[in-house]
């Protein structure tokens, strides 16, 4: 079956743009992350093909950006899973993992081919299966990094797993606000700066290359999936992190682009969850049924990205219920 293309939003969602203006300046410096001529998470539409992924590409000094290609024949679209790599003298912090461990160690061979120094940390960014399915590839002796409420979620994944069930390591040091790492000299703050995508949602910041790797809470050009996700606390989250002013935004999905595309498009993701949260209380407001609210729904050129099709129901359904306040 082909990838969908967004067919049931094309015909409605197009209809109107509601103020929204997506940022599309042009680079005109600093180093190239990626091709800026095409902004989409959709490899057919860059032109490129499987085998341009994996990719490692270098950020800074000893900080790196590991690209993985999703293979999902259940959601019919494949898109990138990153993971930030942070290179010390005493080893290595690896923010995420890949969606399984033969993914995963795609990820360990590439962190080989920079250094022959071992993983000390994994920070959980998120818990979903796509970004900790493959954890169980790390060495023994790893420390796994997470907020107390994506510990929760990993040991209930594992007792529903059963005694023959595939197992997820647990972490065993939790953030609730912020810790400190200091690793080889180098300075490693794990952040959590509020619920998003998940109700434990974990970003890296990297003070000396003023690096924030922001994982589910940030998609570049895919379009919000809210699965388990907190509309407008998402929203709150991304400001927080515009806040922080980074050079370098990391995105968990899409492309790494320039620094300044990846900049600009953290802004295009708070606005497409804004519209997304706004048409959401405007269809409930005026009675429209949940079932019918994707249809309803005027996403403007939001509705052009990736996934727009297959990730609106479930995000309407969020924000239906977080309007209801069922959302805990």
């Amino acid at each position: 079956m082909p990838p969908v293309r967004n067919r049931p939003i094309a015909r409605l969602a197009f209809c109107a743009l509601a103020g929204y203006s997506l940022v599309t300046h042009a680079q005109t410096g600093g180093p190239s992350l990626g091709d800026e001529s095409i902004r989409t998470a959709d490899i057919n539409v860059r032109g490129l093909k499987r085998s341009a992924f994996p990719q490692m590409r270098k950020l800074a000094d000893n900080v790196y950006v590991y690209s993985g290609l999703q293979l999902r024949t259940d959601i019919e679209m494949e898109f990138t899973t990153n993971n930030l790599v942070v290179v010390t003298r005493d080893g290595v912090l690896v923010a995420d993992a890949q969606i399984n461990v033969a993914d995963t160690g795609q990820l360990l061979a590439a962190i080989a081919k920079v250094t022959p120094l071992p993983v000390r940390y994994v920070v959980v960014g998120s818990d979903h299966g796509d970004h900790t399915g493959g954890d169980g590839a790390f060495p023994a002796g790893t420390t796994f990094i997470a907020h107390p409420t994506s510990k929760a979620v990993l040991e209930q994944r594992n007792a529903a797993a059963g005694a023959s069930g595939a197992k997820v390591p647990v972490p065993t040091e939790l953030v609730s606000d912020k810790k400190v790492i200091t690793l080889g000299g180098t300075e490693i703050q794990v952040l959590f700066l509020g619920r998003a995508h998940t109700g434990g949602d974990l970003s890296v910041y990297l003070p000396r290359d003023n690096i924030l790797f922001m994982s589910e809470a940030y998609f570049n050009r895919l379009f919000p999936s809210l699965y388990g996700g907190y509309p407008s606390e998402w929203i709150a989250t991304l400001k927080k992190a515009e806040a922080m002013n980074a050079s370098i935004y990391v995105p968990g999905h899409g492309f790494i682009d320039s620094p300044r595309v990846l900049k600009e498009e953290l802004v295009n993701f708070r606005a497409s969850l804004e519209k997304v949260v706004s048409e959401g209380y405007r269809l409930r407001a005026a009675g429209v049924p949940l079932a019918r609210a994707p249809r309803s729904a005027i996403l403007g050129p939001f509705g052009y990205w990736t996934r727009a099709a297959q990730n609106l129901p479930e995000a309407l359904g969020r924000v239906y219920a977080e309007a209801a306040g069922e959302l805990k």
